[in-house]
């Protein structure tokens, strides 16, 4: 039986065996910007697991960048070989090596999301809060953002470039901007957080400015042959899914190559017209900028079972599938997955030595079954 979900997938010249992606998910276990021991399991694990796209966290552009303490960050060239070797683990285990560069922007300087995410006092963290206007998120204790002089924002571009050279030089393969969710890029974007009157703010424009700035830099260190993602809220407080399909056309023609469709974020609460939770409830956001635009998209936000994924993918609603939590509670929720439809080979996504046992696993069971009390027995014994 042949699956759409596990066909593959080319962009420019890195080719991924299937559609699944490991979404970047937060472990708050940097040491200074450099991973440890925590991001290689992690990783290392999920790669194992069958998905062809495995991303890296966000991981910051600048020390003033970085959400927690804890976040990761290529700020410096002297981290390079240690994401390298992230990267040798992820590619080591079959899948392809992605990572999401990010700037906070307001959402920096806070705790971890299980203390809370509140912000860290100013006296007790070496640095500044920044964003596009002093205007902060709607959600208590605030931090009022410092507006970004001219020259910070010029620099906050060349810092993105730099972080992209280090990511090419560190042999990811994909690399994808987050311009969502609140964080720097798509606080710019937006005319309630960008309330500047220099070249950065007023128009649409202007507005758009920094992420083509940015997309344009990075398009010069960030290898032709690679492709590049950009994360952005289709829909959110004061932005419509018109507004993100002709900021997509614009990005487009910018060299992006992927769409990554997630919704909201901007204010830190709730907005009019948010889409209700629900099982893959921000893939009609990801149908609507493929249908229109005709770039590849990804699907995010809820997507747990595998017939449900293959639904997505086969209906062209999405080009990629991103899995996050499901991935924490099932990592191995890609060989399930080919398993339940059918692919005649399911464990060849994992590596050889994790593949060879499974396959002996299931051939063990067969001609077996299970009584009501959990007993198993020979078919046919007496």
């Amino acid at each position: 039986m042949s699956t759409r979900l596990f066909t593959p997938f080319s962009l420019r010249d890195v080719q991924l065996r299937n559609r699944i992606v490991v979404s970047p998910m937060w472990q708050y276990a940097g040491d200074n910007g450099a991973p440890t021991d925590t991001h290689l399991v992690h990783l290392g694990r999920l790669a194992e697991g069958g998905a062809a796209l495995v991303f890296q966290e966000g991981t910051s552009v600048d020390r003033r960048a970085r959400g927690t303490t804890g976040d990761l960050g290529l700020w410096d060239d002297a981290l390079v070989p240690a994401f390298a070797r992230l990267v040798q683990v992820i590619k080591g285990a079959g899948a392809v090596p992605g990572i999401q560069l990010i700037h906070a922007g307001r959402k920096a300087r806070r705790n971890p999301p299980w203390d809370h995410g509140e912000p860290l006092p100013a006296a007790s963290a070496d640095w500044r809060v920044l964003g596009p206007s002093a205007i902060p998120m709607d959600v208590p204790d605030a931090i009022v953002p410092e507006e970004m002089t001219l020259a910070e924002v010029e620099q906050t571009v060349q810092d993105w470039v730099d972080a992209a050279r280090r990511a090419d030089e560190a042999g990811y393969e994909v690399l994808d901007l987050q311009a969502a969710h609140g964080y720097l890029l798509h606080s710019f974007l937006s005319p309630l957080s960008n309330q500047r009157t220099d070249r950065y703010g007023g128009s649409t424009g202007n507005r758009r400015r920094l992420l083509l700035e940015i997309v344009d830099g990075i398009r010069r260190v960030w290898s032709e042959s690679k492709p590049l993602f950009v994360r952005l809220s289709i829909v959110d407080a004061g932005w419509s899914v018109e507004d993100s399909v002709e900021l997509v056309r614009v990005l487009l023609r910018h060299g992006v190559d992927v769409i990554d469709c997630s919704t909201g974020g901007l204010t830190g609460t709730g907005f009019d017209g948010a889409p209700a939770l629900g099982y893959g409830y921000q893939t009609p956001y990801s149908a609507a900028v493929r249908r229109q635009t005709g770039t590849p998209t990804v699907a995010v936000g809820h997507i747990v079972h595998p017939e449900h994924a293959e639904r997505i993918i086969a209906d062209g609603e999405a080009d990629l599938v991103a899995i996050g939590r499901e991935l924490l509670h099932h990592p191995n929720w890609p060989l399930d997955a080919a398993r339940r439809l059918g692919h005649p080979d399911a464990y060849a996504l994992a590596p050889t030595r994790i593949a060879h046992w499974l396959r002996r696993r299931e051939s063990a069971f067969e001609g077996f079954t299970t009584s009501t009390d959990g007993a198993a027995s020979s078919r046919g014994a007496r």
